[in-house]
């Protein structure tokens, strides 16, 4: 399936037929397609590119479609990396982490840090940090595949 080109998003670089390789959603996906273009929110005189998700109802294209700056796709791939390093070493905490200080790292970015920790806020953390990992887990050689693929990629760049 073509992803469009006529809506605000502008694709230049795409992955059509996306469907096929969604993961533990694969042909059982309304996610047709990722791209990277002009974002959608440009103001006149400013051009942000952005990447998008591309999603199809099997009538039309949905509102539900997502798009996110770079920037953001990057930060979102350093929280998952940072994520399964976290649960790699998490069974030494009886409750997969250490109530103490919930906080994992904190990654300097752009002068400040992101901080990443475990959601106390959340009533059933113990419950939900369990199902977390065990989903981490059951998904691990998906995942794996990808970290590797994308690992693969940054040293061809010289990251």
């Amino acid at each position: 399936m073509k992803i469009p080109t006529t809506l605000k998003h502008k694709p230049v670089i795409v992955s059509e037929n996306y469907e096929g390789i969604d993961g533990r959603y694969a042909n059982h996906t309304d996610a047709k397609g990722l791209s990277l273009g002009l974002a959608q929110w440009n103001d006149r005189g400013k051009i942000d590119i952005s990447a998008k998700v591309w999603r199809y109802t099997g009538e039309k294209w949905s509102r539900q479609s997502e798009e996110l700056p770079l920037h953001r796709v990057l930060d979102l791939a350093i929280l998952v990396s940072r994520g399964i390093a976290h649960f790699r070493e998490a069974y030494r905490y009886d409750d997969l982490y250490d109530k103490e200080n919930p906080v994992i790292d904190r990654i300097g970015l752009q002068g400040d840090a992101m901080t990443v920790a475990v959601c106390t806020d959340n009533e059933k953390i113990n419950e939900d940090i369990k199902l977390f990992s065990q989903a981490l887990s059951s998904d691990d050689e998906m995942i794996g595949e990808r970290l590797r693929t994308l690992s693969r990629i940054l040293k061809e760049l010289g990251y």
